[in-house]
Parts: C-alpha cells; sequence; structure tokens
C-alpha cells in the first residue's frame, strides 16, 4: 500500500472541478470539494466525498437534500473561503439565499444542482455521498472557464492553454 505522502503526490497530477457543496443545518454549512462527479444519467446521480472529521460534516450527515455550486474561474477566492477552517463560511460570504428545505443557495456561480442525498458510503477516513439530482440551473454561457484545482493550486483552462 502507498504512504499517505506518495498518494498526495500522485493526486496532485489529476486535475478536478470545484464545487462547492452546501447543506442546512443549525448551523448551515458549505464546503470546498474536488470529488464531485457525474455517476449516471438515468437516473441522474452525482457524488462527493467528505471528511468524517470535516466541520460541515455534522450538517452533511443529518442533510436529505445538498446543493452543489459549479465554480468559474473567477471564483477562486469563494472556493478558498469555503476551504477556510474556523469560520463561519456562509455569514463571511454573506451573498446566498436558503432553498428547498433551507438548503444554502450561493448567488453568481456557474451552475447548480440540488440533489437528494440517496446513500452515504463510509470510505476510509471520508465518506462518499451519492445524490440523486432533483433540479438545477445555470447561468454562464457552456463554454464560460470552470475553477480546476491542480497541483496543489486553482487553476483555469486557459492556464493550460498558454503553456
Amino acid at each position: 500500500m502507498v504512504d499517505q505522502a506518495l498518494f498526495r503526490a500522485l493526486l496532485r497530477r489529476h486535475a478536478a472541478g470545484v464545487v462547492v457543496v452546501t447543506a442546512p443545518g443549525r448551523p448551515p454549512a458549505g464546503f470546498t470539494a474536488t470529488s464531485f462527479t457525474s455517476v449516471s444519467l438515468d437516473p441522474p446521480l452525482v457524488s462527493f466525498c467528505l471528511a468524517n472529521r470535516a466541520s460541515a460534516w455534522p450538517a452533511v450527515s443529518a442533510a436529505g437534500l445538498v446543493a452543489v455550486h459549479m465554480l468559474s474561474r473567477e471564483q477562486e477566492p469563494v472556493a478558498r473561503l469555503f476551504a477556510t477552517r474556523g469560520i463561519d463560511r456562509l455569514a463571511t460570504y454573506g451573498s446566498w439565499r436558503p432553498g428547498p428545505a433551507g438548503v444554502p443557495l450561493l448567488d453568481g456561480v456557474l451552475a447548480r444542482v440540488i440533489c437528494r442525498v440517496d446513500r452515504r458510503v463510509p470510505a476510509g477516513d471520508h465518506t462518499l455521498l451519492l445524490c440523486a439530482v432533483e433540479s438545477g440551473e445555470h447561468w454562464h454561457e457552456e463554454d464560460a472557464e470552470p475553477l480546476i484545482y491542480h497541483a496543489g493550486d486553482y487553476r483555469g483552462t486557459d492556464d493550460w492553454r498558454k503553456r
């Protein structure tokens, strides 16, 4: 089995889209994730992972609905904010409203899907959440530049074109 240092070094070579997942609760929570992926078209399913020790875990573990917000290249500060520990991320962000079942909906994102949590699968020190997509919206053209995480830093697709 590979050790943690090698595992991290290997995964730094993988580029991943960046999202913010929000969940209702007392208090509601949100966190930055790079583990978001589509799973199935029929039915529409997505997944993401969250560390069991994450501050957002209590809200996410109890949530029936969550929202996944896809970020644009210009929203790197949003990704950094929702990755910051020890703060009220939603209060600091400020530009959100409660949606169905109280799930926080962030304003100004590329796209958003609202999902019903279907299954929570223990996976080492994380939990994999499998979610059924109930609704979705997008606000930018398809060619809007997404925010990507690669080699330990946030990037856009233009960063590779310039090389």
